[in-house]
């Protein structure tokens, strides 16, 4: 696996890639990096694909993004810029986890003809989870976002123990030692753990949205079918949030519910998320 840079969007983005092909282009979400896509990329470029995973924006070593943008719009201009400048093309399938599922959803509506295929992992279509979102359960797995609103939020996460016991809660029985710690490489600067932050705050408005990805922002349907992956013991978003992400995914799409995985399902069940993806982009 090689580490590259490249310049898209005003954001130079540090990413790891293996494999020549159509362009997969691999979205990791928080506390996480490109790494999570290390099970994933040899099969792809086994496949003949060229993988790319992306640090995403704020995250080391990509940088930090001049235009303080954070929203979902942003992430959606950012994936399609990418596709752009790695050279991507109409067979081009776009993967994301987590916050990389949110421009999975996104930038297949607001630029369908880029890409052939999608697979989103973890965060369900947001119109599917808005009454389910108030459930009391729920509300006490997210008290992360919340706390991110504040002004203790980067006191908090910055804590020895704070990210590593979210994945212990969201990914239960999994040993993510490793992640842990390539994530604290990536977010230990104050600037960095403030952008990672900072996409919590644009989703619910804490911070105003630049403006400048308004039609991004904004994109929503499409008709390129997308796979929806959920693990049935996720500890971040329960698997009843998912229940009605088929109603809101485009003609074609599927959802599948991964038994015994928790939210980091590619990293806990890689054999059977590998081949439910490979599957899928076949």
């Amino acid at each position: 696996m090689e580490m590259g840079t490249v310049t898209a969007n005003g954001v130079d983005f540090a990413y790891l890639t293996m494999g020549e092909g159509p362009l997969a282009l691999c979205l990791h979400g928080f506390p996480d990096t490109a790494h999570t896509w290390r099970h994933l990329m040899p099969e792809l470029a086994e496949r003949g694909y060229r993988a790319v995973a992306p640090f995403m924006r704020g995250y080391a070593p990509t940088s930090i993004p001049a235009d303080g943008a954070y929203e979902s719009g942003a992430l959606v201009a950012d994936a399609c810029a990418l596709h752009e400048a790695l050279g991507g093309d109409g067979d081009a399938v776009l993967i994301g986890h987590d916050w990389g599922a949110f421009p999975v959803y996104g930038a297949t509506a607001f630029a369908p003809r880029r890409w052939r295929r999608a697979v989103a992992m973890a965060i369900p279509p947001v119109e599917a989870t808005l009454t389910a979102f108030l459930d009391y359960e729920q509300l006490r797995r997210s008290f992360y976002i919340f706390l991110f609103q504040t002004g203790l939020a980067e006191a908090a996460a910055s804590q020895e123990g704070f990210i590593a016991g979210l994945w212990r809660d969201w990914s239960p029985g999994y040993d993510a030692s490793r992640d842990v710690e390539l994530a604290r490489q990536s977010l230990g600067e104050p600037a960095n753990l403030a952008a990672a932050i900072g996409y919590y705050r644009a989703m619910l408005g804490t911070v105003p949205l630049t403006g400048r990805y308004a039609a991004e922002q904004a994109a929503a349907g499409g008709d390129v079918p997308i796979l929806y992956l959920h693990g049935v013991r996720d500890g971040c978003l329960g698997v009843e949030l998912a229940k009605e992400a088929p109603d809101f995914l485009p003609p074609g799409s599927r959802a599948h519910h991964v038994p015994d995985a928790g939210h980091f399902l590619h990293l806990e069940r890689p054999r059977e998320v590998n081949d439910l993806v490979l599957e899928w982009l076949a």
